[in-house]
């Protein structure tokens, strides 16, 4: 029996359903966040860290939501305090588990961990952040600790800080 018709007799069946854990059954069915609550926690990521403290303990679950600004212009809390350098609410952010990535290395100087992204993909020099800020920008907003991967990125040949999103 080929495994397409074996899988598709499981389905008629209900047996696939009983196949798939329970947790990953039911972990779409729950309610989305608000988006007016996720483009407020992303707001309050630019600024406010008490702020964003008192909706992570009511909403655990903000931690990695992502606001669309438009046009596919996503931004999570991270990507916000990274983005102006507010390194205290960064670390929070990361403390609780957010998905880090490399515009936060950037602005921490972990430039080993940049040089590897990139040796990785090296596309990802010419990524961009949250409103088109690039990894230059976050090594810039990092300052002197940042120092070492600013110049990894000038000598790498990126240039600018921002690039337009469309």
């Amino acid at each position: 029996m080929k495994r397409t018709t074996f899988m598709k007799g499981l389905a008629g069946t209900g047996l696939l359903a009983m196949m798939v854990p329970t947790r990953a059954r039911g972990m779409y069915n729950e309610e989305q966040l608000d988006k007016n609550l996720v483009r407020d926690f992303v707001s309050k990521s630019h600024k406010d860290l008490d702020a964003v403290k008192a909706l992570l303990e009511e909403y655990p679950s903000l931690l990695n939501a992502a606001h669309d600004w438009g046009r596919g212009d996503f931004e999570t809390g991270l990507g916000a305090a990274s983005h102006v350098g507010y390194k205290e609410l960064v670390l929070h952010f990361l403390d609780k588990g957010a998905q880090t990535n490399i515009f936060t290395a950037c602005l921490f100087g972990e430039t080993d961990i940049v040089k590897a992204v990139v040796k990785a993909f090296p596309q990802s020099l010419h990524a961009k952040g949250p409103h088109g800020y690039t990894l230059l920008h976050h090594a810039e907003k990092g300052g002197q600790p940042a120092l070492e991967v600013k110049e990894f990125l000038l000598s790498s040949g990126v240039s600018q800080t921002i690039i337009p999103l469309f």
